[in-house]
């Protein structure tokens, strides 16, 4: 199986190309630029492996939570790609992403959602993939709650911005990865999870982009 995987739903820009259980990937702080960045990226590791674009069996990326329009950039490039081949898409969680990078087994992965607010979700590897011990949410900080048990690693940019939260040990700088994403989708996709492109969506958690100045002060 080839296929190729995008992760824009932070300020890093990264791709990555799965082929036949080998992954080769390329990340780069991208500020706004992820779409002008995320198919040069899938084409030089393409051709690094002389490989081209109908070469590939599926795409995936990540679909979030994350930044509203990084999730719609990485969603449209999938989409693009498997329309005009007819490839199934497969959308991973970017706090799964984030979980699946983090090195941990019990990891609560918490996402700045700017407005005070974080995305955040407790995953525990368990039987071979990651299952919610607390689903993927959107809350202010000081509602935020500990999972039961011990062991928790906290990782993702929610942390850096509004410290801890209560857990003990916290990587802050661990992001979602494109490398993250192809290493969740092959067995789904290899499972025959993928779905036709028109079904392939972002997940914001969060519907609502702005609050009024009264409803921030309220937070």
């Amino acid at each position: 199986m080839v296929f190729v995987a995008f992760e824009t739903s932070s300020e890093w820009c990264s791709v990555a190309l799965f082929s036949d259980g080998d992954i080769a990937a390329l990340e780069t702080r991208a500020g706004q630029r992820h779409s002008e960045l995320a198919l040069p990226m899938m084409d030089q590791l393409l051709g690094e492996r002389r490989l081209k674009p109908r070469d590939l069996d599926a795409v995936a990326f990540g679909a979030g939570p994350g930044a509203f329009t990084g999730l719609r950039i990485a969603c449209g490039l999938a989409q693009g790609l498997a329309v005009a081949r007819g490839l199934p898409v497969l959308g991973i969680s970017s706090l799964e992403a984030i979980a699946e990078e983090s090195g941990g087994t019990r990891v609560v992965a918490c996402i700045d959602a700017r407005m005070r607010e974080v995305y955040y979700a407790a995953l525990e590897f368990q039987d071979g993939r990651w299952r919610e011990v607390v689903a993927a949410q959107c809350v202010a900080p000081q509602a935020f709650e500990l999972p039961p048990g011990e062991g928790w690693i906290g990782c993702g940019s929610g942390l850096a911005v509004y410290g801890s939260l209560g857990l003990k040990r916290v990587l802050p700088e661990v992001h979602p990865t494109a490398i993250a994403v192809a290493r969740l989708a092959a067995p789904r996709l290899q499972a025959g999870e993928g779905v036709d492109a028109a079904q392939a969506t972002p997940v914001y958690v969060r519907d609502k982009v702005a609050y009024t100045k009264q409803e921030l002060e309220s937070r």
